[in-house]
């Protein structure tokens, strides 16, 4: 089967569509969301529709459990916390209601798929190998998909290697991923609508599960869009002029 995974949406909608045109025109079968469907972005409605409507499988971010009020927005950083009360206040309760049912982590194709992290689905950001080993170690599939850290990068482990040898790195535009040998892997697709790895391009990533291939992308969209939409809203501005950055 060849899949497409996507991760932290961010109500982001000029980026979200761009993506599905791109996923669209590669022609997979089937769409793999990690979560983070709303927050920071001014179109939680359209955003979540269109997940529902074109995911195969769509999982819960921290973001999407925070706008049900199903988690502690205290540790949230300033503009997110602010971003998630204005989707409260402004996502419709279809929206809402959409967003109820959805886990943390799911399995397709004899792959985990995590928001976060294996160890834990919706907090956890793997940034470092140590890290990752732990989350290779806390689930039973050779690789996992995780989000959540809006950083497009991977890491992998040998199966004839011992514990610490882990290779970790970032990933560009067209680098592809052989998944066929018996070693583990952790793979962000990165962020769809907020980048975080100054590329302020939307990441998706494109699976062969057959050939146990994986090739990361990167769409351009109408930034401008997106930017006028967040201040239209009255969010903070600064949630604007970070996608110009990809930061």
């Amino acid at each position: 089967m060849r899949a497409a995974a996507i991760s932290d949406i961010h109500a982001n909608l000029p980026a979200f569509e761009a993506v599905l045109a791109a996923i669209d025109a590669a022609g997979v079968e089937e769409i793999w969301c990690l979560g983070d469907v709303v927050g920071y972005g001014a179109d939680p409605d359209a955003c979540a529709q269109l997940a529902q409507d074109r995911c195969d499988v769509l999982l819960a971010g921290n973001h999407d459990l925070a706008a049900l009020g199903e988690i502690d927005i205290s540790s949230f950083s300033p503009a997110a916390g602010d971003a998630i009360r204005w989707t409260r206040e402004n996502a419709t309760e279809h929206t809402l209601d959409l967003l109820r049912p959805l886990e943390a982590s799911g399995r397709r194709e004899e792959i985990g798929l995590f928001h976060a992290s294996p160890r834990d689905p919706v907090w956890e950001y793997v940034l470092d190998t140590v890290q990752a080993e732990a989350g290779m170690d806390a689930h039973d599939d050779r690789v996992a998909l995780i989000g959540h850290s809006h950083v497009a990068l991977y890491f992998s482990r040998s199966a004839g290697n011992g514990p610490g040898a882990i290779r970790a790195e970032a990933a560009a535009e067209g680098d592809t991923l052989d998944l066929a040998d018996d070693g583990s892997w952790l793979v962000n697709p990165g962020s769809v609508g907020q980048p975080r790895d100054a590329d302020p391009r939307a990441a998706w990533l494109e699976l062969d599960t057959e050939e146990r291939t994986a090739r990361f992308h990167r769409v351009a969209y109408d930034v401008d869009s997106a930017a006028a939409s967040i201040v239209r809203a009255g969010l903070p501005a600064h949630l604007a002029e970070r996608l110009y950055l990809g930061q």
